[in-house]
């Protein structure tokens, strides 16, 4: 006698459940760096702008809240911050008079400049024991797995996540 199938789906394994690896390996990533970026006295989403801006500054508003992943909004207010800081700049964009880019002061440059060792270093702890082949396969994997959720609906839209 053939054994019966069931309809109700194997237990999750969270341990072996990707996107409870990535997060917790994330978590564990910006506590950690968290750390040193309290003692410069900026935070990690303040972190993410002032690194997109120190590889390509320059951006507006909507191109760099796309690179760091952060809401336009919530964006808005941290570069107000970052600039009363002293850190960021506002002004208008070469290519477009119409667009507000902003930029790195030399402010910013420096602490960005600054920290950079540190979140070379904590890369560099987290990928202890992987061959520089395995490090840029992982990178890619996350960068497809990434490209992958981008081009899923938006995560209001619930029937978006409905098993089919």
């Amino acid at each position: 006698m053939a054994a019966q199938q069931s309809d109700t789906p194997a237990p999750l394994q969270l341990d072996h459940y990707l996107p409870y690896l990535i997060n917790r390996a994330g978590v564990s990533l910006a506590t950690r760096f968290s750390a040193t970026l309290r003692q410069a006295g900026i935070t990690l989403q303040d972190w993410r702008v002032l690194a997109a801006l120190r590889e390509k500054n320059g951006q507006r508003l909507t191109e760099l809240a796309q690179r760091t992943s952060v809401e336009v909004s919530t964006l808005s207010r941290l570069v107000g911050g970052l600039e009363a800081a002293g850190m960021v700049s506002r002004g208008r964009d070469s290519d477009d008079a119409r667009a507000i880019a902003i930029r790195l002061t030399p402010a910013g440059e420096a602490a960005t400049a600054a920290l950079t060792p540190a979140a070379q270093q904590l890369e560099g702890v987290a990928v202890a024991g992987l061959s520089a082949a395995e490090i840029a396969q992982l990178k890619a994997l996350l960068e497809r797995i990434y490209a992958n959720l981008a081009e899923m609906p938006a995560a209001d839209d619930s029937a978006a996540y409905t098993a089919k």
